[in-house]
C-alpha cells in the first residue's frame, strides 16, 4: 500500500495541527456528542498553543454533518487556517488525539489508506453499463465515467415462431455482444490509464458473459464477479453493498498476505528483510525499506505500541535515531534534535522514502516489537536476523 497523498504533509512551512475523532453519529443526539469530542480536544489544542484561526478551521471541518452512516473517524490536518488533509476513517480511532506539532500523526491516516481500495465498479445490462468510481476523492474525469450506451437496440428476441425467428434471435444476440464490447472498450481506457485495484461487475449474466469475452487482458486480471446487483430498479442495496463489501475485504487479505509471505521468506533467509525496532530504524535512515509492516490485533489496534515509544530525529525525515547521542553521531546539531513519538518518526521516515505500509494480523507472522521491514537493497552493514519463533516474548531476537 503506498502512501503518496500523504506526501505534502512532509515538507509544510510551519506547525502542523492534526485532530483525530470519532465521527460518529448514531442518532439526533451525534451531532451534539461530536461537538463535545470536538470541544475537548481544542481545549488540548488551545494549550499547546494551536492559532484561534486554525481551531476555527478545523471546528468548520469536523462539526459539519459528514452524512457517513455507521461507526467510523475523521482525519484532519490543518496548516494555519487551510486545511489540508480530510479523511473519513473506516473505524473510529481507539483515542480521540490532538496534536499542534511540526510533524502530524501518520497512523490514523495510514489505517483509512490500508481500508482504501481503488476500484471501478460496472454494473450492467444487454444494452451497455454504468461505470462508477470508488471514493470522493478520485482523479478520474467525469466523462470517461457515467453511462456508456453501446448504440445497438435490437435487445429481445422475437417469441412469435416462423421463419423470421432465428434471424430476429440473431439480431439479438448480435446486439448484446456489439454493446458489451463497447463496455469493455471504455474499461480498457479506464484501467489502462488510472489502474485501479479491481474491477467489480454486476448485473445481467449474459451480458457480464458477453464483457469478460471482450475486455482486455489488463482489465480481465482484476475483474470480480459481485451478484446483486443492477442498473434497473428493485435492487436489494443492503445485500449488494454487503457483497462488494466482502469482495473488497478479500482483495485486503490478498494484498497483505502477499507482502507478509515476502516478509516471511525474507527473514527466513536472513536476507532481505528485517524485525525490532533499532534494525528498522537503521534501514529507514539508509532509505532501504520498500514496505514497512506492523502488527494489528483483531480490534485493530497496532501491537507494536510505537505511540508509546519515541525516538530522537533531526529536520530531514530520514534522520532518525534510537538515542539523542545517536543522533548526534549522525551529524545532526543538538539544537536541531527533538524527541518524536516513533509512530511518527517511523510513518514519517518511510513516506519519504516512497515506502509502503501494510497491517499484518497478529499472529501471521513473528516480529519483534511488532514491526518489520521488506528492503530494497542489502549490503554489509545491513543488519541480518531471522525472525523469532512466534511467542509471547516479542523481546526475542534471532541470530544476527
Amino acid at each position: 500500500m503506498k502512501l503518496d497523498s500523504l506526501k505534502p504533509l512532509l515538507h509544510h512551512d510551519g506547525p502542523l495541527t492534526t485532530v483525530v475523532l470519532d465521527a460518529t453519529r448514531a442518532d439526533e443526539a451525534g451531532d451534539r456528542e461530536v461537538r463535545s469530542r470536538w470541544n475537548s480536544l481544542r481545549r488540548e489544542l488551545e494549550q499547546q498553543g494551536a492559532p484561534p484561526g486554525t481551531l476555527e478551521a478545523i471546528a468548520e471541518v469536523v462539526t459539519r454533518p459528514d452524512h457517513v452512516p455507521g461507526p467510523h473517524g475523521r482525519y484532519v490536518v490543518a496548516s494555519g487556517t487551510t486545511i489540508l488533509l480530510d479523511s473519513v476513517l473506516a473505524d473510529p480511532p481507539v483515542r480521540d488525539e490532538a496534536f499542534h506539532d511540526g510533524a502530524p500523526s501518520l497512523l490514523p491516516a495510514v489505517r483509512a489508506a490500508d481500508e482504501a481500495v481503488r476500484y471501478l465498479l460496472v454494473e450492467v445490462d444487454r444494452s451497455g453499463a454504468d461505470l462508477t468510481w470508488s471514493g470522493t476523492e478520485s482523479h478520474v474525469a467525469d466523462h470517461e465515467l457515467g453511462q456508456v450506451d453501446g448504440g445497438h437496440d435490437v435487445l429481445h428476441k422475437f417469441g412469435g415462431g416462423g421463419w423470421s425467428q432465428g434471424r430476429f434471435q440473431a439480431r439479438a444476440e448480435d446486439s448484446w455482444e456489439r454493446n458489451a464490447e463497447a463496455v469493455a472498450e471504455q474499461i480498457d481506457r479506464v484501467v489502462t490509464r488510472y489502474r485501479p485495484e479491481l474491477v467489480l461487475v454486476t448485473g445481467d449474466v449474459r451480458a457480464v458473459t458477453y464483457l469478460r469475452e471482450h475486455l482486455g487482458h489488463a482489465a480481465r486480471e482484476i475483474l470480480v464477479e459481485v451478484s446483486g446487483g443492477s442498473r434497473a430498479e428493485g435492487v436489494k442495496e443492503d445485500v449488494f453493498a454487503r457483497r462488494v463489501g466482502e469482495a473488497l475485504e478479500a482483495h485486503r487479505a490478498r494484498r497483505r498476505e502477499a507482502v507478509v509471505d515476502r516478509l516471511r521468506e525474507a527473514l527466513g533467509r536472513g536476507d532481505g528483510g528485517v524485525t525490532e525496532l533499532s534494525d528498522v530504524v537503521d534501514v529507514l535512515r539508509k532509505g532501504q525499506v520498500r514496505e514497512l509492516v506492523v502488527l494489528r490485533n483483531a480490534a485493530g489496534d497496532s501491537v507494536a505500541h510505537l505511540n508509546e515509544r519515541t525516538l530522537w530525529v533531526g529536520p530531514d525525515p530520514l534522520q532518525l535515531a534510537t538515542s539523542r547521542v545517536e543522533l548526534e553521531t549522525l551529524g545532526v546539531p543538538g539544537g536541531e534534535a527533538r524527541e518524536l513519538r516513533a509512530d511518527i518518526a517511523v510513518l514519517r521516515a518511510a513516506l519519504a522514502q516512497d515506502a509502503g505500509f501494510t497491517f499484518a494480523l497478529e499472529g501471521s507472522v513473528a516480529l519483534v516489537d511488532g514491526l518489520g521491514a521488506l528492503l530494497r537493497w542489502t549490503d554489509a552493514s545491513t543488519p541480518h536476523e531471522t525472525a523469532p519463533a512466534y511467542t509471547g516474548d516479542t523481546h526475542r531476537r534471532g541470530p544476527r
